[in-house]
């Protein structure tokens, strides 16, 4: 457990890295196929719109026994009720007595008397006529309803991509219009698999989620813009590796945000789709679910590669890009020529090391003896230091004439040598005085 509680913040401080916009090409690729499905879809199944928005003729009445969604399917359309009409059962979730709910194209007066007496000639609900119900939804009220959604919708859309440019910059509002696309269609295909009525509560429902998943792209583009601030002038990373360590640092917290809301909206698409039957709880759950899940996936592995894709478009980002490549590289290369010449220095340091050290050292210590006074035991001992030195003498060297001092051509690299006093210099020092040991 103690591992798993580090791992948030070894993911801020970037010690464990998931690299999300390094594997941009993979999330394209898989977002690319559910859209394609989507789709495919919308174009085969399409949309099944409540009478809200298309207009026509919803029929209630009470479930009795041995009534299911076919029979009452086939009991309308027998009675003239349409080809198009659907049944579903719904249990209201505040403890009332559950219902039958038939949904049929736009009856005149002829036809829903007609449909209403095959219903109680076939179910015998308890009330008998009056316990059935019928609402009629003109086309033309069903048209303005699909009209304002769809202006609520674009002007959503138009206001969130101003707020952006205005927060940020217009590439990051172009990344969340992506993004929120993305999520769009997405869900919309989903309604189209699921063959799930789209009614006013779905698009309630799909104006929260993009809400949902602005408010996560905000989040996550407000720490790459806190990253990306200073990359120009530290030139440590290019834009890319800024975002993907603003994603690593967000991750966490997206994770638990999403889990925290999908949890619940779960179990209301569970308990309304199981329990309570189809209804607008249904409804709305499910473009919950689903929404929020896209968002989640889309803030973190669309939204901020297709930024990054934008940014690196711009000259000075190419051109930081290119020098952090060439960094690395070099770095690399640098620390490998260090390590070799720091070896062939150790080596040849310490064969000469000892020579030089064993020269400077003899001869040293020998002048240290060397008597600057007059006298015969001076010249005895300048003798003896003339013939060390001759003795330390590198084969190298080229020898003296006869009757002078062998000197080097070469100054030995080591301790550096002291002058050798003559006894005709005219800095000799008074009879009887020694150079102190």
């Amino acid at each position: 457990m103690s591992r798993l509680g580090n791992i948030p913040g070894r993911l801020y401080r970037g010690e464990v890295s998931v690299d999300f916009v390094g594997r941009k090409k993979l999330w394209y690729s898989i977002s690319g196929a559910i859209l394609a499905i989507s789709v495919i879809a919308l174009l085969i199944f399409g949309l099944n719109f409540s009478i809200d928005f298309k207009g026509g003729t919803q029929i209630q009445f009470p479930v009795t026994h041995g009534a299911t969604a076919t029979s009452v399917e086939q009991t309308v359309k027998n009675a003239g009720g349409g080809a198009d009409a659907s049944a579903q059962e719904v249990k209201p979730f505040d403890g009332t007595a559950p219902f039958w709910q038939v949904q049929t194209g736009q009856l005149n007066t002829s036809q829903t008397r007609a449909v209403e007496n095959a219903i109680v000639s076939t179910y015998h609900p308890a009330k008998g006529a009056t316990g059935v119900s019928v609402t009629t939804v003109s086309a033309s009220w069903g048209s303005q309803i699909s009209q304002k959604a769809a202006i609520a919708l674009v002007a959503f859309m138009i206001v969130i991509v101003l707020y952006l440019s205005i927060a940020f910059e217009w590439r990051m509002a172009a990344a969340a219009f992506v993004a929120l696309l993305h999520d769009i269609v997405i869900t919309i295909g989903v309604y189209a698999l699921a063959h799930f009525q789209v009614s006013p509560a779905t698009v309630i429902g799909l104006l929260t989620i993009l809400g949902y998943s602005l408010y996560d792209t905000v989040v996550v583009f407000d720490k790459v813009r806190e990253n990306t601030a200073p990359i120009l002038g530290t030139r440590k990373s290019n834009y890319s590796q800024a975002a993907n360590l603003a994603l690593n640092q967000t991750l966490v917290r997206s994770i638990n945000t999403s889990l925290i809301a999908l949890l619940p909206v779960a179990a209301i698409l569970v308990v309304g789709t199981l329990l309570l039957g189809n209804g607008e709880l249904k409804d709305l759950s499910l473009v919950l679910f689903v929404g929020m899940l896209s968002g989640t996936y889309s803030s973190i592995c669309i939204a901020t590669p297709v930024l990054t894709n934008l940014k690196e478009h711009e000259p000075q980002y190419k051109q930081l890009a290119r020098q952090v490549a060439r960094q690395a590289a070099g770095g690399r290369g640098a620390v490998r020529r260090a390590a070799k010449e720091a070896a062939a220095a150790a080596t040849t340091g310490n064969g000469s090391k000892g020579a030089t050290a064993s020269n400077g050292t003899t001869v040293g210590a020998t002048a240290d003896l060397v008597d600057t006074g007059p006298g015969p035991a001076d010249e005895s001992v300048v003798e003896e230091e003339d013939a060390t030195v001759d003795d330390q003498v590198p084969a190298s060297q080229t020898a003296a004439p006869s009757g002078q001092p062998a000197r080097s051509s070469v100054r030995p690299t080591g301790q550096r040598q002291q002058p050798t006093r003559r006894p005709g210099s005219s800095n000799r020092r008074p009879s009887g005085k020694k150079k102190r040991r």
